[in-house]
Formats: structure tokens, sequence, C-alpha cells
């Protein structure tokens, strides 16, 4: 059983523990709003370079493919430096793949756009490597899921205003129908990020190490943890679904038949689905302190899965409301998932957070496996991907969290 000894040290004074939080939610704010300008991006190039929904998806495979490949340096990387060098190194990373958008626009090369993506997503990735576990070891682990529900609510923030943001400086712009509108929203993003980058260099924030082991010994490998691994698949498939939904809405809400709206305007409807999520992660941070994580999670699963299967169903203003709600029972997927994953890691704790922000990979390909299918039959026919993907998480919910799943950890307590 894991002690989060280091965590309790900081709860003594209970002001530094506060902040310590305060600081971190910055970080989910603005990988969120990051993460969700990729759903303005994805049609805005679509158009400016006449591509095909396979190819617009290669946003997404970039951004979210970073993570599969950084992940583990980065698990590494935290190990050596600690967390909060970790966050600086993620934040000025992210600055730099901003940056890149503006030689992007310049010369107007859709792969320099991916290459600056890809850049971006590996800052990210180094953050949330940093970031997730230490949230979740800043206190008690009772209350860990509860806390990074809150945290990922800001994360929601981010998601919600970042539409907006984007079709006001995006779809807004002077050339709007040309790669050259992102320059100016990437530009202020960079100084955003490195201003964000110098601010945690001069706060003290407390240095928190990996929760250990009472009996002191250290796992061999995370393999051996079967709840941490269904887990790595169970973010692989929700990552997927939810920016997978995302990245179609524009698309699917232009769409005569469904609500016939401008790209600006569909690029504003976007909101809602991740205001849902965020409005949801608020509740879930109160529920999950009363219900068991796993009941909630596996009955957001089901509702995610019925509301798809209403939105394939129907059109009009029931299939535009109904995959926009979908956003509010995303709420409390991903910190509960992670949270449930990571129980019982001990020293392994930042090398299973590597695994799970792994996983993340799912938002890479998900799209692209949506983008096939929308590419031969419809965007409507192909929300039946994260449905799918939904009906995943529910199984893990209910039976793949688990820990009894580990042998070696029934073998310890038996």
């Amino acid at each position: 059983m894991a002690t989060f000894s280091s965590a309790q040290a900081v709860q003594s004074s209970g002001k530094s523990s506060q902040f310590a939080f305060a600081a971190m939610t910055s970080l989910f704010f603005i990988w969120g709003f990051v993460t969700a300008l990729n759903d303005i991006l994805i049609p805005h190039l679509k158009a400016a370079f006449e591509l095909s929904y396979f190819q617009a998806m290669l946003v997404q495979f970039c951004f979210f493919g970073a993570y599969f490949i950084v992940s583990p340096l980065a698990g590494k990387l935290i190990e050596r430096i600690g967390y909060i060098r970790g966050i600086i190194t993620g934040l000025l990373t992210m600055a730099a793949g901003c940056l890149l958008f503006y030689p992007a626009a310049e010369v107007a090369v859709y792969g320099v756009f991916l290459l600056g993506l890809f850049v971006l997503a590996s800052g990210i990735t180094i953050l949330q490597v940093s970031a997730n576990p230490y949230v979740a070891i800043l206190g008690e682990e009772r209350t860990a899921a509860s806390r990074l529900s809150l945290a990922q609510a800001i994360n929601s923030l981010g998601h919600t205003l970042a539409p907006l943001f984007g079709a006001a400086l995006i779809f807004g712009a002077m050339h709007a129908d040309s790669a050259k509108a992102v320059q100016l929203p990437y530009l202020i993003l960079a100084a955003a990020v490195v201003a964000t980058a110098v601010g945690f260099r001069f706060l003290q924030l407390p240095e928190l190490s990996s929760p250990v082991t009472s009996d002191g010994q250290q796992k061999d490998s995370i393999w051996q943890h079967k709840h941490l691994v269904f887990g790595a698949i169970a973010i692989f498939v929700y990552v997927g679904a939810e920016v997978s939904i995302g990245s179609f809405l524009v698309n699917y809400f232009a769409q005569p038949d469904i609500a016939g709206l401008s790209e600006k305007q569909a690029s504003q409807m976007v909101s809602y689905y991740w205001g849902g999520a965020m409005l949801g992660r608020f509740a879930g941070a109160l529920i999950t302190r009363w219900i068991a994580p796993v009941y909630v999670l596996a009955f957001n699963s089901v509702m995610a899965v019925l509301l798809l299967l209403v939105t394939i169903n129907s059109t009009g203003t029931v299939a535009v409301w109904s995959v926009l709600a979908v956003g509010f029972f995303n709420s409390i997927m991903f910190p509960t998932i992670f949270t449930l994953a990571i129980r019982g890691l001990g020293d392994l704790t930042s090398r299973g957070s590597g695994l799970l922000c792994q996983a993340i990979v799912g938002g890479a390909l998900v799209p692209l496996l949506q983008g096939l299918v929308a590419d031969a039959s419809s965007v409507q026919w192909s929300f039946l991907v994260p449905a799918l993907a939904y009906f995943y998480i529910g199984w893990y919910a209910l039976s793949g969290s688990n820990i009894s799943h580990n042998s070696s950890e029934t073998k310890a307590t038996s």
C-alpha cells in the first residue's frame, strides 16, 4: 500500500499546499486551451489546403503522436530533474512549437504546421507527466480523484474558451481563408506560455517526490500491475474519443441536415462541448467524494454511448445537442481513470504516469480511424467509433480497474 508521505508533509502547512494546487491549475488551463484550439485549426487548415478528412486528422495524429514518443522520455526526465523543473522545460518547449506556426504560415506548407504541432505537443506531454502525478500526490490518496477532477475542470475552462478565441482570431481574421490567419493567435500563445515559465521559475513550490511503498520495496516493473495496463488502454480510447468528437463538430454542424452553420458559428458551438466537460468536472469533484469513482465512471460511459447513438439516428437540434451533451459525461473520465490506474504503484508512480500519458496517443489514432469512416460513409455514422471507446471504459470501471487483477498484489496481501 502506498503512503503519500511527501504530500502529507506539504499538508502540514495548508497555505503551501493550496498555493501549489492553485499554481498547478494554471498549467491545466494552458494545455486545455492549446489542445482545444486544434478543433478550430483542423477545419481551417482543411479548407486552406483542400484536405480530405483523413488528411485533416493528421493534425491530431502529429499532436497526440508526441505523447507516445515523448512520454517515456518525459517520465525519466522528471525522475532526474524533478516536477518543477520539468514543468518549466515543458512550457518552454510549448512556446517553441507555437513560434513555428509563423514560418509555417509564411511558406504555406502543411508539413511545417505538423512539425510545429509535434513540438508544441511534446511540451504539453512533459507538463502532463509532471503536473498530473504532482496534483494526485498533493494530499490524501482517498481524495486524489476529486482533486484531479477539480484541476481537470480548470483544464476544461481552457477548452471552453479556446474555440471562442479561435473563432474570433482565425475565422474572423482579415486573411481567414489563408494559412496566415493562425500567425497572430499562436504568437500570443507563445508569449503567454513564456511568461508562465518565468513565473514558475520564481515561485517557491514544494518539490514533491513520488509516493513510496510502506514496506520500502520497489516493484520491478509497471507491467505486472494489470489495473495500470488496462487503465492505459482506457486512457487511449477515452482521449481518442473525446478528441475525435471535438475534431468533427465544426464540419458536422455545417451539414445542412444537422445545423447548416457557418464555420465561425460552428466553432462557437464547440465551446458548449468543452463547457459541458467543465461543469461536469466541477460537479464530479464533489460527487466522487461521496460516491465511489468507479460507479460514476461506469454511469458516465453508458450515457456517452446512448447520446452518440441518438446523434447518429437523428437530425437538426436533437443531433446537435445530443453530441454536445457527451462533453458533460466526458468530465470525470480522465482524472478517474488516471487515479484508479496509479493506485499502489509506489516508487513506480512517475513511470506509471509516463505510461498513462503515452496512452494519450489515442488522440492521434482514433480521429484518423473516424476520419476513414467519415470518408467511406458520413461524418454522422463515424460517431460509432467513439461509441465503441466508451463501451470499453464502462468495462474498465466495473472490472478492469480492480486491483485484484494484479496477481503480485494479491499474493502480497494474502
